[in-house]
């Protein structure tokens, strides 16, 4: 058999440590080794591939444009390597766990509170919450299902729409008063709350609602509308969020809708599915349950009122 020309992996380690710190003080730390062992790593390892992989530029260190290149793709083996190594740790490998991927607001806010009751009704199967953007790439993704915002067209993938986003303006229950009913939003004296992954939030609830408005759209900004929310509850201002992230705290009392009710945004939510997975008898167990779940919520919600 010939030997494979695999590197040291203590030398791996700390070539990946250093180039993610572009510091040999910082690397000797994290891995709790000297200054001196994370140097003899890197001199091991340059020798062993014969170049350089570092420079000095006066105090700082710099990749060489070999040594870039070669960190591109060393953090990916390394987390690959950790993870075939805690399955076989744990006695299973992860891609036996129903994948499910969403954004931290829909993961956080709209799945969790759900999820027990998928779980209830199958506790043989395991899953793992993965958090994705809404524009992910399902051409090799390790996700078996996921709830994506959109229009209902990701490549390589089957959608189903779960229910329409309805956009609606909300605000601490004690600002209201500071409003004194107007139909204007005055963006000067009214404090409001940005949405730093979608920016154009509050224009598009403008154009939808007929709201007019006047002064300049400007204010704190929070990442998700996980924040949003918590911001809006704490009095910072008014923020636009997704209807169906707040429906306790609407009937709870806990936020107000001073602008009247929530308008549709023309996109909607999706339960997705890479094509190559359609079959997988997991997804299609969660894909039923969560469709009929939220055809009985939606019955649920339009009795109540």
């Amino acid at each position: 058999m010939v030997r494979r020309f695999i590197p040291s992996l203590a030398d791996l380690q700390a070539f990946e440590a250093a180039a993610r710190n572009l510091s040999f003080t910082k690397a000797s730390d994290e891995l709790g080794v000297t200054q001196s062992a994370i140097s003899r790593n890197i001199g091991n390892l340059e020798k062993y591939l014969g170049s350089a992989l570092f420079n000095r530029a006066g105090p700082r260190l710099v990749l060489t444009e070999l040594g870039s290149r070669y960190y591109s793709d060393i953090p990916k083996i390394l987390d690959h390597l950790e993870e075939v190594s805690i399955d076989v740790v744990r006695g299973r490998r992860a891609q036996e766990a129903l994948q499910i991927g969403a954004t931290p607001t829909m993961m956080t806010r709209w799945l969790m509170p759900r999820l027990p009751e998928f779980l209830q009704h199958h506790p043989d199967i395991k899953v793992e919450l993965r958090i994705i953007n809404d524009a992910e790439d399902f051409a090799e993704t390790k996700i078996d299902v996921s709830i994506l915002r959109g229009a209902g067209q990701w490549r390589n993938t089957r959608a189903i729409e779960l229910f329409p986003e309805q956009l609606i303006v909300v605000c601490a229950p004690d600002m209201l008063k500071t409003i004194a009913h107007t139909r204007i939003f005055d963006f000067d004296t009214m404090p409001a709350l940005q949405n730093a992954s979608r920016s154009s939030l509050w224009l598009h609830w403008l154009r939808l609602s007929g709201t007019d408005m006047t002064g300049t759209i400007q204010g704190h900004r929070f990442a998700n509308s996980d924040m949003l929310i918590t911001a809006a509850q704490k009095g910072l201002g008014f923020a636009v969020i997704p209807e169906h992230y707040i429906y306790n705290e609407l009937s709870e009392g806990t936020l107000a809708a001073p602008f009247g009710d929530a308008c549709s945004s023309g996109t909607g939510y999706w339960v997705t599915v890479p094509e190559r997975k359609w079959d997988d008898t997991r997804v299609q167990l969660f894909r039923q349950w969560i469709l009929n779940y939220v055809k009985r919520e939606g019955r649920n919600r339009a009795q109540s009122h």
